[in-house]
Order: C-alpha cells, then structure tokens, then sequence
C-alpha cells in the first residue's frame, strides 16, 4: 500500500555542483536544489518542514558530503531522500561511478567522490530510516545500478526492510543532459514538474514508480536520455508527494504556477511505451568490510515493520515489466549540454578532500553524528569538518618581537604579536569571503572556531578575551567583574553590568543567560555545539532541557535569585569554568525569541550588530544594531557600519577576490587556495599583506599499545628517534604551510608548554633521525633486526599519507617495515577511535592531529591521555595511555583555580608523555592568511585562531 512518508520523521539531502575549477559549468543544477527543495517542502504536496530538507550546494570535499550525509541521515526514522547533481566519471578499469566535485578533474580521479562511499553512509547500520531513496542525476549514472548497491540478501534485509529505490538519469554508458536556456537540467526539470503539477490520470501519491513511468515518458518523447530505476521490495511504492493533478487533491490545493522547465518543444507523435525495468541487485547493501555486530545492530523495531504474515523475498522486487521501450542507452539531444566528460584514467584511490585546517580532531564530527540531531538548517552543515579554537602563540618570521606599540608598515607577519594600522575611524562595510559557510550561527550549536570569533558581532557571554592581551586572559564582559569565587571553587556569582540591551532596546537579564546555556541540553533539537558546560554542570546528565522541562527551575545548578544577579553551582569545581562561559556557548538567547532549530537563520543580537539578511550558502549581512550603548560595552568597538560574507566554494575565487580588493579577508583564513599558498608567498608586493600563524593544532602519530611490539616503550623510542622531522614537515607544508618543528607534544599558547622542551633532541639534530640512537632503542626492546607495523592515515588528508610515506621511508632505514594503510576518513572515529578496531587491524601507528578547544590544558590533555574515559567511538586516546600518575595530574590541574599552577601540573603530563613516548609530535601546525591594506587594527588574536574580528575598521575607499 502506497502511503505519504511522515514528513516529521524523513529527511532529504539534496547535494549539487555547479561550477568546477576543471569541469564545465552545469548552472542549471544550482536550479535543480532550489525547485526541489520547494517541491519537498510544499505542505501541499510532501510538506517537509524546512530544516527537514538538507541544501548542500557546492560541497569542497568528499567529507563534507559524507559527514553531512551521515548527519541527516541519523535524523530520519521514516524515509531518507539522496539527490545528487553534477558531473559523473567513471573509472575505466573498474567501471565505478565516481561523483564529481567542485575542484575535481579527469586526470585525478581521487578528486571526486566514490559513489561506494554514499553507498556506504546509506547503509549505516545506526540509521533507522525504514524507506531510502537515492536519485542520481549525473551521466553515467546508470552504474550505480550495477552492483554497487548491491550485496548479499542477508546484509540487504538488514538494511532494506521496508524498501528502497534508486533512479538515475542515464544508462550506464550514456551522458545526461542540460539543455541549454532551460531553468533545470533535462531529467531534474521533468521531476519537479511531475512534482509541483502532478500527473494527470495518475494516482492520489506520487510514489517512486509512478514517478518514473512519468518522467521517462517524458523525457522519450523529447529524444533526450532515459532515466533507470531499481527498486528493492516495496521501494517502488514510496511516495514523495500528493498528486496536485488528482481530483481530490486538486480540490484541497490548486497548483501554484511552476516556472517552465524545457523549452523543447515535444514532437507530435504517440506516446512511447512505458519504460523497461532491468533485472539488477539490491539499491543499497552494506560494505563487505562491516563487521557482523554492525549488522546485527539493526533496531528490533525496525526489523518488525515488515509483517511476518509478508516475508521479505530474497530476490530483488523490480516494476511490473511493459511492453518493449526505446533503447536507454539512446543517443541524448545534441542540442543540450552533457554533464560529464570522457573517462577518466586509472588513479591512486585517494579522493582528494580540501586540507582541513583547524579541525578538532577525526573523530569531532561523528561524535556530533553520534548525538541526536533532530534538525539541520539547509545549507549549514558543511562538513563535517568541525573545528578548534586555535591557540596562536605567534610565528618566526619578519616581525616577530615584542610590541612596543601599534605598527603602520605592511610587512609580512606584521600582524603577528602586534597591532597593525591602530585606528578608531567608524564608518565604511567589512568584507568577508568565505569558502565555509558556518555549521550554524546559532550560538549554541556552532563548533567552527571562525564562528565563535564572528558570533562576537552580534552575541556577547559574561566574560571574554580580553582584545588587549598578548596572550588568551579573559575580561569582563556581560558581567561588571569576573567571577566571585566560593564554596572552594563550586560558586560562581556574577552581577551583569548596567545598560545591556537586546536589539529590540529591551534588558539582558540573568534568565537569559540561564536560558541560552540551558539550550544546550536539547540536543534532539538543536545540536552540534561543545559540551564542556553540560560535563560541568550536569555530569549525570538528569536537565531535560528547556523544551521538555516544564518546572519554574530549570536547570538547578544555575541560580537567577534576580535580572541582575547570577549563580552557577558546580558539583565538582572545574578551574576552567570561565573558559566554558567565555565561549560562544555561554550566549544569552532571549526566550521569547528562541526559534529552536531555526535560531541560526537570524539570531536575536546582544553585540553592536544585527542580521540584515542571510542566504545559506551564499551570503551574510549585519548592520548596526541602534539598541547597543558603547557604554555598556567595554570589548567591541564596532567601527564598520555594515559587515558582509561572500560565501563560494572556490579556494581560488576567494584568493582572487582578496587580491582584487573586492574583500578585505577570509572568514575561515586557512582556507587558502593554491594562490594563496604559493602566488602569494613568492610576489613581495602581496606577500607583505601575509601573515602566517600557528593554527593551534599539533600533527603526530600515536602507538597504541594495544598492538605489538608498541607494549614496549623502547620499541616505541626506536620509531621516535628514527623518525626524520624535516621530510614529516615538507610532507605536510612545509615550514610556512606546514608548521615548525615540535619537539614536544603540548603546542605553544597553552599554560604549561615549553617550545624549548626538547626530550628527543629534534633541534640538536636540525630535524633529522638519530640512526644511532634507534638502532639502541631496538636492541633495548628485543628487536634488533627490526619489526612489521602498520601506519594507519586518513585517505582524505593528502599532506597526512605524505607524511606516513615519509615516516615509512625513515624507518626502513633501522629495519621496520612499516606499511602504509589508509582508511576511510569520514569513518576514522568508528575506526582508529575504536580501540578495538585498532588492535583487530593491526595498527601499530596512527596518524592524526589535535588541538584544544579553549587555551588550557584540560581540553588538549584530557582525550589523549586520560584513562578513565573512553567512548564507544571517537577515542582519541589513541596510545591507549593509563597512567595513574597522569590521571592524577590531570585532575588536580582541572581542580585547580590558579591557572599557572595548573600550568605547572599540565607541564608534568607533557613530560611523563614523551619519557614514556606514547606520541611523535611532528609539527606545530601553521597555515597562511591575507589581510587587506584598508584593514585597521589589525591583530592575530592569541584565543580565535585568527584576526581579532571586533577589533577590524575599515579605512579609505
């Protein structure tokens, strides 16, 4: 029986590439996202609540579709909808469908995206959908329906019990087509008008087959190519909109008008016949790789939507077969655009993802897919690429030194431990561009590190970095003082200062504060931000948050005895508590303007700026908000009249912008593109508009001891000293975009770190391997011929599978033959953060990157080596390193109020750390950033990871 989805239980992710840096451009399909998120999202036909209907146009790297693929899928408990739209290449040798991407070409297959891999995160065995619907429209699309979504009856009864249907644009070996001055692409068009004008004659619901009859005899009658279609089980009968044709519905809802979609005109002859079903494997199966238990993890409820009076059938379960039908595999229009280009040659099987700089680590992003998500906005999640609060401590370079003061010479590094251009000039528009859109600017969902600087425009917390600062100490802000400290370290009481306003004029009071920060307790329905205040107020995890509570109190550990007057209650005293309310976090969100999960599309403003508009994925503008009093506000000087963020996805596009003058510079800074990592560096007129950071992030390698011989500490040393940290380094960058040289773990910028530590004799030795000194090691551990590992790197980082070849070059010299083995990125938490995975491959050194999440030591110390903590996936503690001596560091420099002596405990942890060996830090990572000339005050902040934004003007014209 054919019936609507439950809109509030399904949601669709609708992924299109417009313009290539290689490809040509397919403008038609940034169309193709807009008419059918309107289609969807019509109460009329499916009704898909906005959120429900995941835009992700022009997505930069393989992850960022698959972290938000994963994302929305974990949200859906009735129907899953995947659309794609771009160009499509195929591998010749494997014939496998590849899907492009932005910066994707011909000659380097490993730039675009593996269908496998989507088919794959479909059937992640903890998504619950019970109906999946994948539409391909792309050439050669056809190949998807060749076994690539098969697999064994058993795993596809797993994951398909109650159906699942794909369609594709064209035969396997057939391009699609865009015909030139149409509004969408040729099979897209013909979908969204089955869609938004019904089909006349046709049933009440437009399910899947119905649908396809339709369009393929549309799109027959205009000699353009044929779409495909497998279904498995009932996938057939999944609709995805009430029939506005139908009598009953057009009596309901009268159609509203559609723009055209072809302007073709339809030859004037019959009808062909109904299109042919091919017999094929099932849409979507399991990896061969998943483990049984990850089989087996299927819901028992969503096993028993099937009714045991019906069993599922082992074969496939196709549309009744028509009569005979023109061949699929016809020849397209010649008048029309095709999607795609010839084959392409043969590949390392390494999809190319844009370098993620300033990510917290691997696992961040399925840890937040591991949450409930109830809703996304369309268009913000990108990536998962989630990120750090950098930690800059400056970097050697020209102007490197001590401030005595402003500086007004451009030169490179000039903005580094100085203010560059001091000035107090208001007026003019900050120009950001942006190849990042934000994970949300709602504040208490973001984890983008550029978020948290930006947010500071429009949000303000109780206390702050302090803009003045060399180093990360925090101010007042929202509060007249910093907090009164009791209860030996438990009480935190601050009085909010006078005269703060929301942009509406009306007071910010301590229940707003209470209320923004219990928000992040409604993790199924705004989701994505830290969680460190959670962990410090409610450990036990019993606040409801404040959709479900219906009490007067709320969350208990935070007191509001009056408007002016608020107390927070910690179970266990927590010597960062302020840290966690410095962050974005700790914004106030005025209840009555809570639009839950659509609070980021216009949050309510407490800073000296308002949203004026915001289009997804596109642009960002804020304008003075007239309610802010300088007086009232001790931190922002709010100097720009307007600020406005181009987003593009091009790494180029916004290089060429920044050159041109046409903005003044990037909101995600170290997303440069090869303009900017080379053209600018090496022209001296550019390069004194340059600055180069460190990012906060350290690069190494773990030993887990899980996996022999790395239970021997000297084992361990032995790879250590062999290790040749200049090659690590030019894998990885270089000295510019790569980083410096760390001969320690803990990066500068953090209480306790000491950049002259130096155990293994990494400067000493100018960055090269002590031969000598492993070859010992080795023969101290009992293998003084050497040993077999394996290297484990993730296949998304270029710069980390150079850097695991240059590590297995160096240690073959002292005998250990290492072999490189590179995973799934997207997947490294349910992998290297799984100890046992890592024992069961073999994975003797992992490769990966770290950085904290505010400037101390617990939330840079605490995932990599604690050991009372390990979640069932996203360990980071990858050495598996349980220590006492550690743990007990660890919590008295947590307790500890006094940061310096916390410094003190976290700099014996970083001590016992590498005399035990169980990391190799390789570099302190930096990444390349431009600043306009017209830019005032301009400062690398030691606490955003980048430019100080609330202290940028704009000068000239």
């Amino acid at each position: 029986m054919t019936i609507l989805p439950d809109p509030a239980a399904s949601q669709a992710l609708l992924i299109g590439v417009h313009d290539y840096e290689s490809l040509a451009a397919l403008p038609a399909v940034e169309r193709n996202l807009s008419g059918l998120t309107r289609a969807f999202t019509d109460p009329d036909l499916w009704g898909l609540p906005s959120a429900h209907c995941v835009a992700l146009p022009q997505p930069p790297s393989a992850q960022d579709v698959l972290d938000t693929l994963s994302s929305v899928a974990l949200r859906a408990t009735d129907t899953l909808v995947v659309y794609y739209a771009g160009h499509g290449l195929i591998d010749p040798y494997s014939d496998e469908l590849y899907l492009a991407l932005p910066g994707s070409d011909q000659e380097r297959l490993y730039s675009a995206l593996p269908f496998e891999w989507v088919r794959r995160a479909i059937l992640d065995p903890r998504i619950g959908a019970r109906h999946k619907v994948v539409i391909l429209d792309c050439c050669y699309s056809g190949r998807a329906l060749l076994g690539g979504m098969s697999g064994t009856t058993q795993v596809a009864d797993h994951a398909l019990i109650d159906g699942t249907s794909l369609m594709a644009a064209a035969a396997r070996t057939r391009k699609a087509l865009s015909p030139p001055g149409e509004e969408f692409t040729a099979f897209t068009g013909e979908l969204i008008t089955a869609l938004t004008e019904g089909i006349v004659d046709g049933p009440p619901l437009l399910d899947m087959q119905t649908l396809y009859r339709h369009v393929y005899t549309a799109l027959a009658a205009k000699a353009r190519p044929l779409p495909q279609q497998r279904n498995r089980n009932t996938g057939g009968l999944i609709a995805l909109a009430r029939n506005r044709a139908h009598p009953t519905h057009r009596r309901q809802a009268p159609p509203q008008p559609s723009p055209p979609v072809s302007t073709s005109p339809t030859p004037r002859t019959a009808p062909p016949p109904a299109p042919p079903v091919a017999p094929a494997p099932a849409p979507v199966a399991a990896p061969d790789s998943a483990p049984d238990a990850a089989r087996d993890s299927v819901p028992d409820a969503a096993r028993r939507s099937v009714p045991e009076s019906a069993p599922v059938p082992e074969a496939e379960v196709t549309s009744p077969a028509p009569t005979p039908a023109p061949s699929p595999d016809r020849t397209p229009d010649p008048r029309g655009e095709e999607h795609t280009q010839t084959p392409s040659p043969r590949q390392h099987p390494t999809p190319e993802a844009a370098r993620t700089n300033g990510q917290r680590h691997s696992g961040s992003s399925a840890s937040v897919r591991n949450r409930t998500i109830a809703v996304v906005s369309a268009a913000l999640l990108v990536g998962g690429v989630s990120a750090t609060l950098a930690l800059l401590n400056g970097s050697h370079g020209e102007s490197d030194g001590k401030s005595k003061g402003g500086v007004t010479e451009a030169t490179y590094n000039a903005a580094v431990g100085h203010v560059l251009n001091p000035g107090d000039t208001r007026g003019g528009t900050l120009k950001f561009i942006s190849t990042l859109d934000a994970d949300s600017w709602d504040p208490q969902r973001s984890y983008y590190g550029f978020v948290w600087n930006f947010a500071r425009y429009y949000t303000r917390q109780l206390v702050t970095f302090d803009p003045k600062s060399k180093g990360t100490e925090l101010t007042p802000d929202l509060a007249t003082t910093k907090a009164r400290i009791s209860n030996h370290g438990r009480t935190y009481t601050y009085t909010l200062r006078k005269g703060v306003t929301w942009e509406d004029g009306s007071p910010v009071t301590s229940e707003d504060i209470k209320y923004g920060i219990e928000r992040l307790w409604a993790p199924d329905v705004i989701s994505g931000g830290p969680a460190h205040l959670q962990q410090a107020l409610d450990p036990d995890g019993t606040y409801r948050g404040p959709y479900k509570d219906t009490s007067a109190t709320g969350l208990k550990a935070i007191g509001t005895p009056n408007p002016q007057t608020i107390v927070f209650k910690l179970p266990q005293a927590n010597g960062d508590f302020e840290q966690m309310l410095a962050m974005m976090a700790g914004s106030p969100v005025k209840k009555g303007r809570d639009t839950k999960a659509k609070y980021g599309l216009r949050p309510f403003s407490s800073g000296p700026y308002t949203f004026r508009s915001y289009r997804p994925g596109k642009s960002l503008e804020l304008v003075r908000n007239p309610h802010w009093k300088r007086s009232s506000d001790p931190i922002r000087q709010a100097l720009p009249e307007k600020i406005s963020v181009a987003i593009t996805n091009n790494p180029n596009t916004v290089d060429a912008g920044l050159i041109a003058g046409d903005y003044h510079l990037a909101l995600a800074p170290n997303k440069r593109g090869p303009l900017g990592r080379t053209g600018m560096l090496s022209d001296s007129d550019r390069k004194k508009n340059l600055d180069a950071p460190r990012s906060g992030l350290v690069r190494y390698a773990g030993f887990p001891q899980a996996v022999k011989p790395m239970d021997n500490v000297h084992c361990r040393l032995a790879v250590v000293h062999a290790a040749d940290r200049r090659n690590l380094q030019t894998a990885l960058g270089g000295t510019v975009a790569g980083g410096d040289l760390a001969p320690n773990l803990l990066p500068p910028g953090i209480k306790g770190a000491d950049p002259t530590f130096d155990p293994y004799g990494v400067f000493k030795n100018g960055g090269g391997p002590n031969v000598t000194k492993a070859r010992e090691e080795l023969k101290a551990c009992g293998r003084p011929d050497g040993f077999s590992t394996r290297i484990a790197v993730r296949n998304d980082r270029p710069p980390e599978v150079g850097a695991a070849e240059a590590l297995q070059s160096a240690l073959a010299r002292i005998g250990i033959k290492a072999k490189v083995e590179q995973f799934d990125g997207p997947r490294a938490s349910t992998i290297v953060g799984v100890p046992s995975e890592v024992r069961k491959r073999g994975y003797g050194i992992v490769i990966t990157s770290w950085g904290a999440d505010f400037p101390t030591g617990q939330t840079f110390w605490r995932p990599l080596v604690d050991s009372r903590s390990h979640p069932p996936s996203g360990d980071y503690n990858v050495a598996g390193v349980d220590s006492p001596a550690i743990d007990k560091l660890l919590a008295k420099a947590i307790a500890e109020p006094d940061p310096n002596k916390a410094g003190d405990a976290y700099a014996q942890i970083n001590h016992k750390v590498a005399e035990d060996a169980y990391y190799l830090p390789f570099v302190y990572e930096k990444y390349v950033s431009w600043r306009s000339p017209r830019l005032t005050n301009v400062h690398v902040s030691a606490a955003y990871g980048g430019y100080d934004f609330a202290r940028l003007g704009v000068s000239g014209t």
